[in-house]
């Protein structure tokens, strides 16, 4: 029987807690994409600018999370918990910005007289596609 507010008197004690839990994962991953992401602080004038800036902020968070599936070994959490063992996103964001600030997109400019590199970001989208 569903109650106001859509609520259901049927639910055990074990499915509100999964429902819930299935609930902070997502609340969580909204926290990623405007805190460590950065879509808090768009500057977008038009609902198209706010789509796009949206999506590639979801498409560098999907990207993040396979660089960390992708990792032999985890990053060490800068918050670590005795508890917790899996990957903060924080911690695979700063550790795949490094890799990126040390080895570059790739891109030669044509007064660089360093060699072009084999970019992280290719094999990045490699694994996405």
């Amino acid at each position: 029987m569903d109650r106001p507010g859509g609520h259901r008197s049927c639910l055990s004690v074990q499915q509100v807690i999964e429902y819930y839990g299935a609930r902070w994962k997502i609340e969580s991953g909204f926290r990623e994409i405007k805190q460590e992401i950065g879509s808090a602080q768009t500057q977008t004038r038009t609902p198209e600018a706010v789509t796009n800036h949206l999506n590639f902020c979801m498409m560098a968070t999907s990207l993040t999370w396979v660089y960390g599936q992708h990792l032999e070994k985890a990053r060490p959490r800068r918050y670590a918990t005795r508890k917790r063992i899996e990957y903060a996103f924080a911690d695979l964001r700063r550790s795949l910005a490094r890799r990126l600030k040390d080895e570059g997109f790739g891109i030669r400019c044509l007064d660089s007289p360093k060699p072009p590199q084999k970019p992280l970001i290719a094999r990045l989208l490699d694994l996405a596609a």
